[in-house]
């Protein structure tokens, strides 16, 4: 297990370092706010298309073959991803960057089908809950570094990330050992790889069927935010690439606390039940308050307030990973990260029209934060769906 943790987390720090900068490059290649909010949108989409069909197929092709295989192809197509977006000369060559690292990133459902293989069922949860705080790790350190980089030169953080990732693969080749043995291996089927037959797979397990509706309402509106934080933040309060990073390093710093410190005890306090119903109560309102707010210290207060939304994956993977086979958990694995890529396509497509229609406005009018009225109605929504599933009975045997 500390052999993958390592891995996501170099693996999501080249990620940060590139997060508070890509809006403001593409910024350089339009000539209007609300150019650059639809194109930042396009590459966005590109992203999640390619994560959509490809993380069933890795997750299949990681059953057949093992997890590590997979993982070392990830990480080189990753830090091709990030050379091209470093050379780019066009906003042409920036959407083929993102094409390619859709593909590449689409492996964070091997990793998790890593987690599944080395962890007995009953400490799963803590499982993606460590997975969730090496990636909250790479949170911390990677948007900071970048907010830094991009100061000096907007096309630095992406040569960095590059050479994270090269190393990373070079770690993996040496050092990340095989998790799944032959004898556990699966035939390998284009239906198990088709994303939306994993889908249905995922939909035939009658225990979970509305989780993965929550599941998906969660990550759409996670995504509404994350895919318009900086263009927001930079309209309202004039943010660039430091103080995003510094605002990200906030929020990666709280999610690994919470998933890698915490969980564990939220877990055995409250059950899986309870702990995803605290998280979603207190991100609906958490939602609603960063649209709101006029000032720009109050962000971080609502990010250190709302600390127990970052249980509620952990604890919804958990459940959906106890009530499916051995021999399933990578085509699973795989299915959640199809819903987690559809968003990817969703949210870009809801949120930045949204937010380029409002892109004019004085910054204090209430309306530029439209988007996140949107993610707290969909966390509501998952709220309510939620506790219609678990009746007082299921919660004490979630729990």
């Amino acid at each position: 297990m500390p052999f993958i943790l390592v891995v996501v987390f170099i693996d999501v720090l080249g990620i940060g370092i590139a997060l508070p900068v890509l809006p403001m490059l593409v910024g350089e290649y339009t000539v209007s706010r609300e150019l650059q909010t639809y194109w930042y949108g396009a590459l966005v989409i590109s992203y999640g298309v390619m994560q959509f069909f490809c993380a069933p197929l890795l997750g299949a092709l990681s059953d057949r073959f093992g997890r590590r295989p997979l993982l070392l192809w990830s990480l080189l197509g990753l830090g091709l991803h990030f050379v091209l977006l470093a050379i780019a000369p066009s906003l042409s060559l920036l959407l083929l960057a993102r094409i390619v690292g859709g593909t590449a990133g689409a492996s964070f459902s091997v990793a998790n089908a890593y987690a599944s293989d080395v962890t007995p069922s009953e400490q799963r949860a803590k499982s993606f809950g460590l997975v969730g705080a090496a990636f909250g790790m790479g949170f911390i350190f990677g948007p900071v570094l970048g907010g830094l980089l991009g100061s000096v030169d907007l096309h630095l953080p992406f040569y960095v990330a590059a050479g994270l990732s090269l190393v990373n693969a070079l770690y993996g080749f040496l050092v990340v050992p095989e998790s799944l043995p032959r004898e556990r291996r699966a035939l390998f089927s284009l239906a198990r790889a088709n994303p939306f037959s994993a889908l249905l797979a995922l939909g035939r397990h009658r225990e979970i069927g509305s989780l993965v509706v929550v599941f998906a309402l969660v990550i759409l509106a996670q995504l509404m935010l994350q895919t318009t934080w900086v263009l927001f933040t930079h309209f309202r309060f004039g943010w660039g690439p430091r103080e995003n990073g510094f605002a990200l390093f906030c929020v990666g710093l709280v999610a690994t606390v919470v998933q890698g410190g915490l969980l564990g005890r939220l877990l055995r306090r409250f059950g899986e039940a309870r702990l995803a119903l605290w998280g979603l109560a207190t991100g609906t309102v958490a939602y609603v308050l960063y649209g709101l707010v006029q000032h720009a210290w109050m962000m971080y207060a609502i990010i250190l307030g709302n600390f127990l939304s970052f249980a509620v994956g952990p604890a919804l993977q958990g459940i959906v990973s106890n009530a499916v086979g051995p021999r399933e958990q990578g085509v699973t694995m795989g299915a959640l990260s199809s819903i987690n890529s559809i968003m990817f396509v969703v949210a870009p497509l809801i949120g930045t029209p949204l937010l380029a229609q409002v892109s004019l406005l004085p910054p204090s009018d209430w309306r530029v934060g439209v988007t996140f009225f949107v993610s707290a109605a969909l966390q509501a929504t998952a709220f309510w769906v939620t506790r219609r599933y678990f009746s007082p009975r299921s919660v004490t045997r979630a729990a």
